[in-house]
C-alpha cells in the first residue's frame, strides 16, 4: 500500500526501503571510510612528475587513483541516497555536501595525472601500453589519449577541479527549491477529500476523468512555477553559462560537441534525430486529433493528453503483484536475468514509495561495490508506476551484469546505453500486457494508448526537450542573453511546431521548460529518444531471431564501459549512426495509433 507523502520518512516501514547496509553496516563505517579517504589524499604527492619514470611508477599511480576513486563512489553514492530518501534531513545534507566536498578535494589533488600521462613521450606511452599488467586500464588510457586536444595543463586542470563544486551550484539549487522548498497545494477530489499535490501525483490528478480536476491540478502546479520564474530562469542560465565556460576552457567549438566528444557520438545522430523527428510528426498529429475526438472534446488541452483515452478502466497493482508482472514480461531475457532481479525487488534494492522530503521522480543508483539501488515513488493506482519499475529495473541489470563482468575501470557505461536497457524492459512489458489482456478489448485499447503515449513521451517530446536545449546553448555561444522570455518565447515555438496546433495554447506551458532537472545535466535528454529507438529495434530482433538477438543483447549488457555507445549497440544489431532505428521508431508509433484507432470501436 502506497504511503501518504505526509508520512515522515521514520515511519517508512523497513521492508519499503532500500537496504543501505548493503553498502554501509552504519553511518559510522561510512565517517570511518571518510576520514581514511582524507588521510590517503596526499598519497597523490608521490606520483607527481614520476608518471614517465617506469611502467611500474605508472601502474602504481593509476591503481592508487583508482582505488582512492572507488571508495570515493561507495561515500558519495550512500550520502546522495540518504539525501534523496529525506530532503527536509539535515543529517543526510550534510553527509551529501560532506562528499561532494571530498569529491571536490580528490579532484585536485589527482588533476596532475591526466596532463601528466600527455606529458609521456609517445614512445613510452605506447609501451606502457602494450604491457599485459595493463589490460584492465587499456580502454581509459585510450580515452585519455583522445581527449587530449581538449586537456589543459596541469595547473588549469588543477583550477577546473577546484572550481568544480562551485559550477555545480545552478543543478543543486534547483533541486532543493523543486522537491524541498515548493509547496503545490492540495487538490479537492470528486468527495470533497483533499490531497496534497506532489511532484509524485501531478500526473495521477491529470489522469482524473473530472476534467475540473485536471484544469485545476494543471494550473495551480505550475502557477508555484509562475510564482517562482525568475530566479528559476537565473538559475538555468547559469546551468548553461556553467556548460559553455567548461567547454570553452577546454577548446570545445560548443557545448554540443564537448557532451557528445565524451561517448565518441557523431554530431549527425543528433542532427538526425531531431530532423526525421520532424518530418515524422503527422503520426503524432494525427493521434491528438484521434485523442481529441475520443475524449469528446471541443478542443484538446495539454491536462487532457495524460488522460487514457479509454474510460472506466480501474487499474491497480500493489508493488508486490508489479514485480511478478516485470518478471513475466522479462522471462525472453532469460532465467538468469530473472531471477537474480526477482531477489534484488524483494530484498533491499528498491526504495518504494513516497514519503514527506523524499525526492521526487525514480531512478536507478549505485557503484562498483553495492547492490544497484531504485528509487520510487510507486502510486498502485497508476500503470506508469509499473513501467517505471521494469524501466529502472532495466538501469540496475546493466550495472549487475556490467560490475559482474568489467572490471573496476571499465565497468560504468554511458548513460547513451543505459536509456536502451531500460526501455527495452518497458517494451518487453508493453508486449506481454497486450497478451496477457488479448481477450479483453477494453483493457488491450488500454494498453496500445500507453505505449502510444509513452513513445510520445519519451520519442517526440524529449527530441523536443533536445532541441531546446541545442537553441539555447547556441544563444549562449552567440552572447545573446539568457531570460525568462529567452526561456519561454522559445519553448513556446517548439510548442507550436510539435503540436501542430492540435492542443491549445496554454501560457502555462511555456514555464515547462524551467522544470526539467535534466537540463542541469546538459544534452542528456535526446539519449532518451536514442534509446527507444535502439531498445525498439533490440526488441524486433528478440522476436524475430530469438535466442541469438537475447545472447546479442546480453552480452551487450556486460560490456559496461569497455567500448563507445554506438559500436556496443551495433554488437546488439543496432547502428545508431544511420536513421533507419528514428524512421522505424516513426513508423512503429504509425501503426500503434493505427491499431489503438481499430480497436477503439470495440469499447
Amino acid at each position: 500500500m502506497a504511503h501518504p507523502p505526509t508520512h515522515p520518512r521514520k515511519q517508512v516501514p523497513p521492508e519499503d526501503c532500500w537496504d543501505l547496509t548493503l553498502l554501509f553496516a552504519s553511518t559510522q563505517d561510512w565517517e570511518a571510510l571518510y576520514l581514511d579517504l582524507e588521510s590517503r589524499i596526499p598519497g597523490y604527492e608521490n606520483f607527481k612528475t614520476r608518471l614517465g619514470e617506469s611502467f611500474e611508477q605508472f601502474r602504481a599511480c593509476l591503481d592508487f587513483d583508482h582505488a582512492l576513486g572507488r571508495d570515493l563512489e561507495k561515500i558519495y553514492t550512500y550520502a546522495h541516497l540518504k539525501n534523496d530518501e529525506d530532503k527536509t534531513n539535515a543529517r543526510g545534507d550534510d553527509l551529501f555536501q560532506r562528499a561532494v566536498n571530498l569529491y571536490t578535494r580528490i579532484s585536485d589533488a589527482s588533476s596532475f595525472i591526466v596532463p601528466g600521462i600527455r606529458a609521456i613521450s609517445e614512445d613510452v606511452l605506447a609501451g606502457y601500453l602494450k604491457n599485459e599488467a595493463i589490460s584492465d586500464y587499456r580502454f581509459y588510457l585510450e580515452k585519455i589519449i583522445r581527449q587530449f586536444p581538449h586537456t589543459r595543463s596541469e595547473e588549469a586542470e588543477q583550477l577546473l577541479a577546484m572550481a568544480g563544486e562551485s559550477l555545480a551550484a545552478p543543478g543543486q539549487i534547483f533541486s532543493r527549491l523543486d522537491n524541498a522548498d515548493l509547496n503545490f497545494g492540495v487538490i479537492e477530489d470528486e468527495n470533497g477529500r483533499e490531497h496534497p499535490l506532489t511532484h509524485g501525483n501531478f500526473i495521477s490528478f491529470l489522469n482524473q476523468g473530472n476534467r475540473g480536476i485536471r484544469k485545476k491540478a494543471f494550473h495551480q502546479y505550475y502557477g508555484v512555477y509562475d510564482a517562482h520564474k525568475h530566479s528559476i530562469a537565473s538559475t538555468l542560465a547559469a546551468s548553461v553559462k556553467k556548460d559553455l565556460f567548461l567547454a570553452r576552457a577546454r577548446h570545445f567549438n560548443t557545448t554540443r560537441q564537448a557532451a557528445l566528444f565524451k561517448d565518441d557520438v557523431p554530431p549527425k545522430v543528433y542532427d538526425t534525430l531531431i530532423s526525421r523527428v520532424k518530418k515524422g510528426l503527422d503520426p503524432l498529429y494525427k493521434y491528438l486529433e484521434f485523442r481529441q475526438k475520443a475524449l469528446g472534446l471541443d478542443k484538446l488541452h495539454i491536462y487532457d493528453t495524460y488522460l487514457p483515452v479509454v474510460p472506466d478502466v480501474d487499474f491497480h497493482m500493489e508493488y508486490e503483484e508489479a514485480t511478478a508482472v516485470c518478471l513475466q514480461a522479462l522471462a525472453p531475457l532469460g532465467d538468469e536475468y530473472c531471477r537474480i532481479l526477482e531477489k534484488g525487488l524483494a530484498q533491499g534494492w528498491v526504495d518504494r514509495y513516497e514519503n514527506k522530503g523524499k525526492r521526487s521522480g525514480a531512478y536507478s543508483s549505485g557503484c562498483y561495490d553495492s547492490p544497484p539501488y531504485i528509487l520510487l515513488n510507486y502510486e498502485a493506482t497508476s500503470i506508469n508506476s509499473l513501467f517505471t519499475l521494469i524501466h529502472e529495473a532495466g538501469h540496475s541489470m546493466h550495472s549487475y551484469f556490467s560490475k559482474r563482468t568489467q572490471p573496476y575501470p571499465s565497468h560504468n557505461y554511458t548513460i547513451f546505453v543505459a536509456e536502451v536497457a531500460s526501455t527495452l524492459n518497458e517494451t518487453l512489458l508493453g508486449q506481454h500486457l497486450l497478451k496477457r489482456y488479448d481477450d479483453d478489448p477494453k483493457m488491450k485499447a488500454y494498453i496500445l494508448n500507453r505505449e502510444v503515449d509513452n513513445i510520445r513521451a519519451t520519442f517526440f517530446r524529449q527530441t523536443m526537450f533536445a532541441e531546446f536545449e541545442d537553441i539555447i546553448h547556441g544563444m549562449a555561444a552567440q552572447n545573446k542573453a539568457l531570460t525568462l522570455d529567452t526561456f519561454t518565447s522559445t519553448y513556446k515555438d517548439l510548442l507550436s511546431t510539435y503540436f501542430g496546433g492540435k492542443i491549445a495554447s496554454e501560457e502555462a506551458l511555456t514555464l515547462e521548460c524551467l522544470r526539467i532537472p535534466h537540463f542541469y545535466s546538459s544534452f542528456y535528454v535526446y539519449k532518451y529518444a536514442t534509446g527507444l529507438a535502439a531498445a525498439l529495434g533490440i526488441a524486433r530482433r528478440i522476436t524475430t531471431s530469438g535466442q541469438p538477438a537475447v545472447e546479442d543483447y546480453l552480452n551487450f549488457l556486460k560490456l559496461g564501459g569497455s567500448m563507445f555507445p554506438i559500436e556496443e549497440l551495433k554488437l546488439a544489431g543496432v547502428d545508431m549512426a544511420s536513421s533507419g532505428p528514428v524512421d522505424e521508431t516513426i513508423s512503429h508509433f504509425a501503426t500503434r495509433v493505427e491499431e489503438l484507432e481499430k480497436q477503439w470501436p470495440s469499447n
